[in-house]
């Protein structure tokens, strides 16, 4: 496997979601002690049909629970898609891992937050 060149943006796993919550945060308690937040965003771009969006937030902050939906979120994270076993099937789920969401009426938190993915992606080129 060869390494990718510099200034190659190989490798990299961005997503920016603009949307609404469909259904309230799920404080989920996982088999390892660690907990998450499920999120369920909504996304219509012009002109296209709406696309709902499983998200998971490890480590997000229990206000993330309180948001009502309805309530529009930037979330910023990586796709990810995990196998597991159900019911003796295997399964599979495609999500966006979290790193931050914040609700897009916190006009300063959401420029801070596009700043830093975007100046994540600018140091590999």
């Amino acid at each position: 496997m060869s390494t990718p060149a510099p200034g190659s943006l190989v490798g990299t796993n961005l997503s920016i979601l603009v949307g609404s919550l469909n259904r309230p945060p799920e404080l989920r308690a996982l088999s390892s002690g660690d907990q998450l937040v499920s999120l369920d965003v909504t996304v219509r771009p012009p002109g296209a049909p709406a696309e709902s969006v499983p998200v998971a937030w490890p480590s997000a902050p229990k206000a993330a629970t309180s948001w009502p939906p309805g309530e529009e979120v930037l979330v910023v994270g990586r796709v990810r898609r995990r196998f597991f076993r159900a019911g003796g099937i295997t399964q599979s789920r495609t999500e966006v891992v979290a790193s931050v969401a914040v609700p897009t009426r916190r006009a300063a938190q959401v420029r801070r937050a596009v700043r830093a993915a975007l100046a994540a992606v600018d140091r590999q080129l």
